[in-house]
């Protein structure tokens, strides 16, 4: 079944929106339980299962505060959508293993998400932009 354009906008800000209040449950409930969940660059690899994607979320939202999220362009296919957004906030923990001491941070992000037939995220793909992350906060 193909998804609309807006099923795949409403779940993907469902999303979005229970990271931005660091709301751990919130966000594993969009995820299929065979999601793989994969951020570019973690050395522990893709994780398979919403609980094996938790660790991330509680990490990352312990590192980071404030934040706000601004998508600056969408691309859309059958089932899957490419999100390029801009992050901004503070890092008071230690962001993807980089100290932040508080500092504040912005960084591009891209988000590769398919989707399930009933709208449920299937796959996140992640890549973050590492090098503005260090320059900033090294």
């Amino acid at each position: 079944m193909k998804l609309l354009k807006e099923d795949m906008d409403r779940m993907i800000a469902e999303h979005f929106g229970y990271e931005a209040a660091d709301n751990v449950e919130g966000v594993l409930s969009t995820l299929t339980p065979d999601v793989i969940h994969d951020i570019v660059g973690m050395s522990t690899g893709p994780t398979y299962g919403p609980e094996n994607a938790r660790p991330f979320y509680e990490n990352l939202f312990a590192a980071l505060s404030d934040g706000k999220v601004t998508c600056l362009r969408r691309l859309y296919g059958d089932n899957f959508l490419v999100d390029e957004s801009m992050w901004e906030g503070k890092a008071p923990g230690a962001p993807f293993g980089v100290p932040g001491n508080g500092r504040p941070l912005r960084f591009r992000l891209l988000h590769v998400v398919e989707f399930s037939d009933d709208c449920m995220i299937r796959r996140e793909n992640v890549w973050i932009d590492l090098a503005a992350i260090l320059q900033q906060l090294q």
